[in-house]
Protein backbone atom coordinates (compact mmCIF):
# COMPACT_ATOMS: atom_id res chain seq x y z
CA UNK A 1 0.00 0.00 0.00
CA UNK A 2 2.64 2.47 0.62
CA UNK A 3 4.17 2.07 -2.81
CA UNK A 4 0.68 2.55 -4.18
CA UNK A 5 0.65 5.73 -2.55
CA UNK A 6 3.64 6.87 -3.24
CA UNK A 7 3.32 6.12 -6.88
CA UNK A 8 0.00 8.13 -6.72
CA UNK A 9 1.85 11.03 -5.44
CA UNK A 10 4.85 10.67 -7.96
CA UNK A 11 2.61 10.44 -10.55
CA UNK A 12 0.80 13.66 -10.17
CA UNK A 13 3.99 15.19 -9.71
CA UNK A 14 5.30 13.68 -12.67
CA UNK A 15 2.53 15.21 -15.03
CA UNK A 16 2.92 18.42 -13.48
CA UNK A 17 6.46 19.01 -14.60
CA UNK A 18 6.78 16.57 -17.74
CA UNK A 19 7.17 18.69 -20.59
CA UNK A 20 7.21 18.07 -24.75
CA UNK A 21 9.76 19.18 -27.62
CA UNK A 22 8.69 22.74 -26.81
CA UNK A 23 10.55 22.98 -23.50
CA UNK A 24 14.30 21.16 -24.76
CA UNK A 25 16.87 23.46 -25.23
CA UNK A 26 19.53 20.73 -26.04
CA UNK A 27 19.97 19.80 -29.49
CA UNK A 28 20.91 15.99 -28.58
CA UNK A 29 17.93 15.95 -26.58
CA UNK A 30 15.65 17.52 -28.96
CA UNK A 31 16.37 14.90 -31.00
CA UNK A 32 16.42 12.07 -28.94
CA UNK A 33 13.09 13.15 -28.02
CA UNK A 34 11.23 14.22 -31.57
CA UNK A 35 12.94 11.23 -33.47
CA UNK A 36 12.73 8.48 -31.10
CA UNK A 37 10.86 8.93 -28.06
CA UNK A 38 8.14 11.01 -28.80
CA UNK A 39 7.85 8.99 -32.49
CA UNK A 40 5.57 6.66 -33.07
CA UNK A 41 7.00 4.30 -35.51
CA UNK A 42 6.55 0.50 -36.08
CA UNK A 43 8.74 -2.43 -36.42
CA UNK A 44 7.81 -5.72 -37.76
CA UNK A 45 9.35 -7.68 -34.54
CA UNK A 46 6.71 -5.51 -32.30
CA UNK A 47 4.02 -7.47 -33.44
CA UNK A 48 5.40 -11.08 -32.97
CA UNK A 49 6.83 -9.75 -29.07
CA UNK A 50 3.37 -8.64 -28.46
CA UNK A 51 2.00 -11.94 -29.87
CA UNK A 52 4.16 -13.63 -27.57
CA UNK A 53 3.25 -11.33 -24.51
CA UNK A 54 -0.43 -12.33 -25.13
CA UNK A 55 0.38 -16.00 -24.78
CA UNK A 56 1.61 -16.31 -21.61
CA UNK A 57 -1.28 -13.69 -20.34
CA UNK A 58 -3.46 -16.62 -20.78
CA UNK A 59 -1.06 -19.17 -19.88
CA UNK A 60 -2.42 -21.19 -16.55
CA UNK A 61 0.98 -22.42 -15.95
CA UNK A 62 2.57 -22.02 -12.67
CA UNK A 63 6.23 -21.49 -11.40
CA UNK A 64 8.56 -21.57 -8.51
CA UNK A 65 9.83 -17.77 -8.29
CA UNK A 66 13.10 -17.17 -6.40
CA UNK A 67 13.86 -13.92 -5.62
CA UNK A 68 17.07 -12.14 -4.25
CA UNK A 69 14.99 -8.30 -4.20
CA UNK A 70 14.41 -8.43 -0.24
CA UNK A 71 18.09 -9.14 0.37
CA UNK A 72 17.68 -13.12 1.08
CA UNK A 73 16.77 -16.11 -0.92
CA UNK A 74 12.74 -16.37 -1.05
CA UNK A 75 10.17 -18.65 -3.30
CA UNK A 76 6.59 -18.42 -4.07
CA UNK A 77 4.28 -19.90 -6.46
CA UNK A 78 3.61 -17.67 -9.22
CA UNK A 79 1.09 -18.13 -12.16
CA UNK A 80 3.04 -16.74 -15.58
CA UNK A 81 0.33 -15.30 -16.39
CA UNK A 82 0.21 -13.10 -12.90
CA UNK A 83 3.82 -12.07 -13.72
CA UNK A 84 3.57 -11.21 -17.52
CA UNK A 85 0.83 -8.47 -16.49
CA UNK A 86 2.87 -7.14 -13.23
CA UNK A 87 6.73 -7.85 -14.34
CA UNK A 88 6.84 -7.31 -17.86
CA UNK A 89 7.89 -3.80 -19.32
CA UNK A 90 4.90 -2.74 -21.02
CA UNK A 91 4.69 -2.36 -25.05
CA UNK A 92 5.24 1.28 -24.92
CA UNK A 93 8.48 0.86 -22.73
CA UNK A 94 10.04 -2.49 -24.23
CA UNK A 95 9.39 -0.52 -28.19
CA UNK A 96 11.12 2.41 -26.63
CA UNK A 97 14.01 0.37 -25.36
CA UNK A 98 14.21 -1.31 -29.20
CA UNK A 99 14.40 2.36 -30.43
CA UNK A 100 17.05 3.35 -28.30
CA UNK A 101 18.79 -0.29 -28.95
CA UNK A 102 18.73 0.68 -32.96
CA UNK A 103 19.48 3.74 -32.44
CA UNK A 104 23.06 3.87 -30.36
CA UNK A 105 23.75 0.30 -31.64
CA UNK A 106 25.82 -1.04 -28.89
CA UNK A 107 28.65 -3.69 -29.17
CA UNK A 108 28.14 -4.45 -25.31
CA UNK A 109 24.89 -4.69 -24.06
CA UNK A 110 23.56 -5.82 -20.32
CA UNK A 111 20.23 -6.36 -18.60
CA UNK A 112 19.84 -6.72 -14.63
CA UNK A 113 16.77 -8.58 -14.50
CA UNK A 114 15.51 -10.79 -17.76
CA UNK A 115 12.02 -11.96 -15.96
CA UNK A 116 10.25 -14.07 -18.54
CA UNK A 117 12.37 -12.20 -21.26
CA UNK A 118 9.95 -10.30 -22.97
CA UNK A 119 12.18 -6.84 -22.84
CA UNK A 120 15.62 -8.82 -23.69
CA UNK A 121 13.64 -9.76 -27.27
CA UNK A 122 12.89 -5.86 -27.61
CA UNK A 123 16.29 -5.19 -27.00
CA UNK A 124 18.41 -8.01 -28.51
CA UNK A 125 15.72 -7.93 -31.31
CA UNK A 126 17.25 -4.60 -32.60
CA UNK A 127 20.80 -5.42 -31.95
CA UNK A 128 21.11 -9.04 -33.01
CA UNK A 129 25.00 -8.92 -33.66
CA UNK A 130 25.74 -7.19 -30.09
CA UNK A 131 27.28 -9.03 -27.29
CA UNK A 132 24.61 -9.27 -24.73
CA UNK A 133 24.49 -10.35 -21.29
CA UNK A 134 21.23 -10.81 -19.82
CA UNK A 135 21.17 -11.98 -15.68
CA UNK A 136 18.39 -13.36 -13.46
CA UNK A 137 18.03 -14.96 -10.29
CA UNK A 138 15.91 -16.81 -10.25
CA UNK A 139 16.44 -20.17 -12.43
CA UNK A 140 12.80 -20.99 -13.23
CA UNK A 141 11.82 -17.69 -15.30
CA UNK A 142 15.61 -18.07 -16.63
CA UNK A 143 14.28 -21.31 -18.33
CA UNK A 144 10.88 -19.39 -19.65
CA UNK A 145 13.29 -16.26 -21.47
CA UNK A 146 15.30 -19.07 -22.97
CA UNK A 147 12.52 -20.71 -24.76
CA UNK A 148 11.77 -17.26 -25.63
CA UNK A 149 14.92 -16.26 -26.47
CA UNK A 150 15.10 -19.39 -29.13
CA UNK A 151 11.91 -18.70 -30.12
CA UNK A 152 12.88 -15.66 -31.98
CA UNK A 153 16.17 -17.09 -33.34
CA UNK A 154 18.61 -14.74 -30.63
CA UNK A 155 21.67 -17.09 -30.02
CA UNK A 156 24.04 -13.76 -29.39
CA UNK A 157 22.13 -13.48 -25.93
CA UNK A 158 23.73 -15.05 -22.86
CA UNK A 159 21.99 -15.60 -19.75
CA UNK A 160 23.74 -15.75 -16.26
CA UNK A 161 21.30 -17.04 -13.90
CA UNK A 162 21.99 -16.59 -10.12
CA UNK A 163 22.10 -13.57 -6.98
CA UNK A 164 23.36 -10.72 -9.24
CA UNK A 165 24.94 -9.71 -6.44
CA UNK A 166 27.54 -12.27 -7.06
CA UNK A 167 27.30 -12.67 -10.41
CA UNK A 168 27.45 -9.05 -11.75
CA UNK A 169 31.35 -8.72 -10.39
CA UNK A 170 31.63 -11.62 -13.03
CA UNK A 171 30.36 -10.64 -16.01
CA UNK A 172 31.95 -7.56 -15.83
CA UNK A 173 35.43 -8.74 -15.25
CA UNK A 174 34.49 -9.88 -18.65
CA UNK A 175 34.07 -6.58 -20.59
CA UNK A 176 36.19 -4.71 -21.78
CA UNK A 177 33.35 -1.65 -21.72
CA UNK A 178 29.92 -1.34 -21.52
CA UNK A 179 27.94 0.01 -24.05
CA UNK A 180 24.46 0.14 -22.80
CA UNK A 181 22.83 -0.98 -19.47
CA UNK A 182 19.35 -1.75 -18.17
CA UNK A 183 19.12 -1.73 -14.61
CA UNK A 184 15.89 -3.83 -13.90
CA UNK A 185 16.57 -6.10 -10.89
CA UNK A 186 16.31 -4.99 -7.58
CA UNK A 187 14.61 -2.16 -6.76
CA UNK A 188 16.08 -0.84 -3.71
CA UNK A 189 18.57 2.44 -3.17
CA UNK A 190 21.48 0.19 -1.94
CA UNK A 191 21.31 -1.93 -4.44
CA UNK A 192 20.62 0.35 -7.61
CA UNK A 193 23.32 2.90 -6.15
CA UNK A 194 26.02 -0.38 -6.03
CA UNK A 195 25.33 -1.88 -9.23
CA UNK A 196 25.47 1.90 -10.81
CA UNK A 197 29.17 2.40 -9.60
CA UNK A 198 30.14 -1.38 -10.53
CA UNK A 199 28.98 -0.98 -13.97
CA UNK A 200 30.14 2.98 -14.19
CA UNK A 201 33.65 1.32 -14.26
CA UNK A 202 32.95 -0.03 -17.47
CA UNK A 203 31.01 3.05 -18.68
CA UNK A 204 32.40 5.41 -21.41
CA UNK A 205 31.25 8.78 -23.02
CA UNK A 206 28.91 7.16 -25.38
CA UNK A 207 27.34 4.92 -22.64
CA UNK A 208 23.69 4.63 -22.23
CA UNK A 209 22.19 3.60 -18.77
CA UNK A 210 18.22 3.11 -18.77
CA UNK A 211 17.00 2.52 -15.36
CA UNK A 212 13.54 0.82 -14.62
CA UNK A 213 10.65 1.73 -12.13
CA UNK A 214 12.62 5.43 -11.31
CA UNK A 215 9.25 6.09 -9.21
CA UNK A 216 8.25 2.73 -8.01
CA UNK A 217 8.62 3.56 -4.36
CA UNK A 218 10.43 6.19 -2.16
CA UNK A 219 13.37 4.43 -1.88
CA UNK A 220 14.00 3.96 -5.50
CA UNK A 221 13.15 7.49 -6.33
CA UNK A 222 15.99 8.19 -3.88
CA UNK A 223 18.28 5.96 -6.24
CA UNK A 224 17.24 7.87 -9.25
CA UNK A 225 17.65 11.77 -7.96
CA UNK A 226 20.78 10.56 -6.61
CA UNK A 227 21.86 9.23 -10.12
CA UNK A 228 20.68 12.46 -11.58
CA UNK A 229 22.92 14.62 -8.93
CA UNK A 230 26.11 12.80 -9.93
CA UNK A 231 28.41 15.38 -11.70
CA UNK A 232 29.66 11.89 -13.75
CA UNK A 233 26.35 12.30 -15.75
CA UNK A 234 25.68 15.00 -17.80
CA UNK A 235 22.58 14.26 -19.21
CA UNK A 236 19.36 12.64 -17.55
CA UNK A 237 15.91 12.13 -18.92
CA UNK A 238 13.01 11.31 -16.46
CA UNK A 239 9.92 9.34 -18.38
CA UNK A 240 8.65 8.06 -15.15
CA UNK A 241 8.58 4.40 -16.09
CA UNK A 242 12.15 4.34 -16.81
CA UNK A 243 14.68 7.35 -17.01
CA UNK A 244 17.50 7.52 -19.32
CA UNK A 245 21.45 8.62 -18.50
CA UNK A 246 24.04 10.14 -20.50
CA UNK A 247 27.35 10.94 -19.89
CA UNK A 248 28.59 13.03 -22.65
CA UNK A 249 31.32 15.09 -21.72
CA UNK A 250 30.36 17.97 -24.22
CA UNK A 251 27.00 18.31 -23.03
CA UNK A 252 26.27 20.61 -19.88
CA UNK A 253 25.00 18.89 -16.90
CA UNK A 254 20.90 19.29 -17.70
CA UNK A 255 18.13 17.06 -16.26
CA UNK A 256 14.92 16.73 -18.50
CA UNK A 257 11.47 15.21 -17.29
CA UNK A 258 9.66 14.75 -20.67
CA UNK A 259 6.30 13.48 -21.09
CA UNK A 260 5.93 10.01 -22.45
CA UNK A 261 3.00 7.17 -23.47
CA UNK A 262 -0.81 7.95 -22.36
Amino acid sequence: MPHLFHRFVSYWQYRTKAGNAHHIHSPFVFELYTKLIDLQKDYYVFDEIEDLRAELILSDEKIEVTDFGAGHNRTRTRGVSFITKTSAKSAATGQLLFKLVNKFQPNTMLELGTSLGISTLYQATARRNATFYTLEGCPNTAQWAAKHLKRFGLNNVQQIVGNIDETLPSVLAKVECLDYVLFDANHRHEPTMRYFELCFDKAHEDSLFVFDDIHWSADMQRAWQQICADPRVTVSIDLYDVGLVFFRKKQPKQHFVLQFGS
